[in-house]
């Protein structure tokens, strides 16, 4: 059986969407700083959502807090119709809630001294007893199914390298093959182009469409690339000062309304880098 057919099911169309994520009048401040408004969101399941915004928007707070990382002052937080926090206090099968989403750091969040294959079966480690975790110990199945994954982003030939040998294109590859042998049902991904190369970003987000796309998995992803929110999605949500500007098809993100909503903060949303790879 393949990694695809053993790990996810193809999420057939329904009648009516279902919701994978809602956010509900989300308040979050630090040092007395507000960093989120009372943002309310909701994404169906199977949707590909960017969060545009300058720095100091909102966007990976946001982020941070539909997975658990951080917990809200108020407001709250539910995957799949179950609260993960509210007002403040984590659901007491948080855990539960959290294996079913995935994770993509800018800076890779990978543990540099293992093995490419070790990082990607840690995204495995929350459906293993404490003692298999501990000792990472891994069936010889889950260990194929881990490979699996790596070939599915291209690098399986990297796998028993160290992850500190990797590019910055890979180590991100690797991030998105732990996820895959996570099994995530919802991918939130913070900024995972902005320490890459023009032709890496453009390979990082062509496999966070595939997954999206084939596999049906829901992925946010907060940018600060107008251009490549442009070019692949087709919904942005528009932060600025921690408050929900735009919500609606990307079409409608122009330049005209970007000015309106981060005045001279726009020129940063808009400029060359990424967007080259996508001129060919």
């Amino acid at each position: 059986m393949s990694f695809t057919e053993s790990s996810h099911r193809h999420i057939e169309s329904a009648a009516t969407e279902s919701v994978a994520v809602e956010v509900t009048s989300l308040t979050k401040t630090f040092k007395h700083k507000l960093a989120l408004r009372g943002v309310s969101l909701s994404v169906n399941d199977g949707e590909m959502v960017a969060l545009v915004g300058a720095s100091g928007s909102g966007k990976s707070t946001l982020l941070r807090n539909i997975n658990g990382l951080q917990q809200a002052d108020r407001g709250q937080v539910a995957v799949f119709g179950s609260l993960l926090q509210s007002d403040g206090h984590l659901h007491s099968k948080v855990r539960q809630l959290r294996s079913q989403i995935g994770f993509i750091f800018q800076q890779f969040n990978l543990v540099n001294r293992l093995s490419v294959l070790d990082n990607v079966l840690a995204g495995y480690l929350s459906q293993v007893s404490t003692g298999r975790a501990l000792g990472r110990w891994f069936s010889q199945e889950e260990k194929l199914r881990a490979l699996s994954a790596l070939e599915q982003v291209g690098i399986l030939d990297q796998a028993y390298k160290r992850a500190s040998t990797l590019s910055g294109g890979q180590q991100q590859r690797v991030a998105i093959a732990r996820c895959l042998m996570q099994g995530a049902k919802i991918i939130l991904a913070d900024e995972p182009i902005a320490s890459l190369d023009p032709e890496s970003a453009r390979r990082v987000m062509e496999m966070l469409v595939q997954l999206n796309r084939e596999w049906g998995i829901t992925v946010i992803t907060s940018l600060h690339q107008v251009q490549m929110v442009r070019h692949y999605f087709d919904r942005s949500v528009a932060l600025r000062d921690g408050e929900v500007h735009f919500d609606g098809p990307t079409l409608q993100l122009d330049d005209r309304r970007l000015d309106d909503i981060y005045g001279a903060a726009a020129q940063e949303l808009v400029v060359s880098g990424h967007g080259e790879s996508l001129v060919r």
